[in-house]
Formats: structure tokens, C-alpha cells, sequence
């Protein structure tokens, strides 16, 4: 029997890793996407738009659509899909495979700020800066509305929605971008601070790299941490040869 492969999808590593899995005769691939963003770009095989309805919900389509693997591949910040996919696979009794790119590391020139939260990023702004590039997505502006004397850059793919601070300039872009793009954007708006989430991989690192060279300090989301018992892979390769030790066609 063919094997099918759910893909909890939305990142550059869930789309290298539906290529590849399509590639091989007889396996069938499902890429669920969250829905989040209107144009998502191509992904390989069969695709699907649109929440689950928590675990039950979840684990109810791995038993209609007779699925036999789940890989979340989703962003390290989906923390509740991650708990979701966790809680359905073990109802069902499937092999869950978790890919994860790794986080930074900061280096010793870096002026980094962990914290724990959105809500603790915005704690911490009024002492480090008041000119900031936000680049933690469009979703999660609420919890820096109430910082009426601090001014923001926003970087979203898509116009983000209120509530969000009183003061914003909102920057449409899409990357990945290059050092200098980063550093004309500090630059050209006198920033101060940047605040990221730590997503990890070289696709979103440039503003790190940019932000270190002007000697800027960084507040630095940190990820949530794994269900309990979860692992996670590093990359696509390492999430082949783990599917490959979990599914037999």
C-alpha cells in the first residue's frame, strides 16, 4: 500500500521537503496549510487550506484520509498545530515527525536581549530604544499597542490589522533580504532596537548580521518549547531518513 504522508506545512524547509516526497512513486502527499497568507506560493502534491479544529479534529482526518506519517514542518513559533499534531498522532497511534531549523546563536559582537514572549519584548523597549524594526509578523502586534512613545517599523507580507501601536510605519515586503538590505532599512529609519522571533536558518538572518555591524541591540523572541516526549530534526534530509525508519511503503 501506498504510504500517505500528511505535511503540516508554510515554511521553505515543508516545501523542499513535499518535492521531495513526491518524487517518489507511490507516495502520496497532503501539505496542510494554515491559510494565513493569501498567496502561499507553489507546494507539491495535494494541498489542503484551513485549521483541523484542534487535536480531535486533527486526529479524526488522519483516520478518514487513512493516513499513515504526520510531519509538522510548520514555523517554530506554531506552537498550538505542534501541540495539536502531538495530541492527534499519539490518539491515532501515527509516527509524528517534528523538522525544526535550528535557532541562533548569538555571536560576541552581538547586543542580543532574550526574552520569553511578545508581551516581554514590549516590557523591555522603553529601556533599550524608541525607533524599532519589528519583524515578528503582522499577528502579534497587539501586545505592543500600548507603547504610546515608542516608534515602529513594521515589516509584514501582507497590511497587518489593528489594534497595533499609534505609531507605525508599515514596510510591505517579502524576503529573503540581503545585509545591505537591512542595514538602508535601519538606517534610513534612524531604528534604534530590532525586535525578531527567533525563526532560525539563513533565509531571515541578514537583519542580525545588520543590526550587529551598527552595534544595535536585538530583543530576541525565544522559541516555545516542544511538547513533552517531542523531538525535533534539524532539516529536510534528516526528516527523510526518520520518515524512513518510521513508514514502510
Amino acid at each position: 500500500m501506498s504510504p500517505h504522508v500528511l505535511l503540516l506545512g508554510g515554511t521553505t524547509e515543508a516545501r523542499e521537503l513535499a518535492n521531495e516526497l513526491t518524487a517518489r512513486p507511490g507516495t502520496r502527499v497532503t501539505t496542510s496549510l494554515a491559510g494565513r497568507v493569501k498567496r502561499p506560493g507553489a507546494v507539491a502534491g495535494e494541498v489542503r487550506v484551513g485549521g483541523f479544529g484542534g487535536a480531535q479534529g486533527l486526529a479524526d482526518w488522519l483516520r478518514e484520509q487513512r493516513v499513515d506519517a504526520v510531519v509538522d514542518a510548520t514555523h517554530p513559533f506554531a506552537g498550538t498545530i505542534t501541540a495539536n499534531a502531538a495530541r492527534a498522532t499519539t490518539a491515532t497511534g501515527l509516527p509524528l515527525v517534528v523538522l525544526r531549523r535550528p535557532g541562533w546563536r548569538p555571536g560576541p559582537r552581538d547586543r542580543w536581549h532574550p526574552v520569553p514572549s511578545l508581551r516581554a519584548a514590549a516590557d523591555l523597549l522603553p529601556r533599550l530604544g524608541h525607533r524599532v524594526l519589528l519583524t515578528t509578523g503582522r499577528l502579534g502586534l497587539a501586545a505592543f499597542a500600548h507603547l504610546t512613545e515608542v516608534r515602529f517599523v513594521v515589516r509584514s507580507v501582507e497590511p497587518p490589522e489593528p489594534p497595533m501601536p499609534p505609531h507605525t510605519h508599515v514596510l510591505l515586503a517579502r524576503g529573503p533580504f540581503t545585509v545591505a538590505d537591512e542595514t538602508a532599512v535601519l538606517r534610513d529609519h534612524h531604528v534604534d532596537v530590532l525586535v525578531t522571533k527567533d525563526s532560525g536558518g539563513s533565509a531571515t538572518s541578514a537583519k542580525l548580521t545588520a543590526a550587529r555591524d551598527l552595534g544595535l541591540p536585538v530583543v530576541v523572541v525565544r522559541r516555545p518549547p516542544l511538547p513533552d516526549g517531542v523531538t525535533a530534526v534539524p532539516d529536510v534530509p534528516a526528516a527523510l531518513r526518520r520518515l524512513d525508519a518510521l513508514v514502510r511503503p
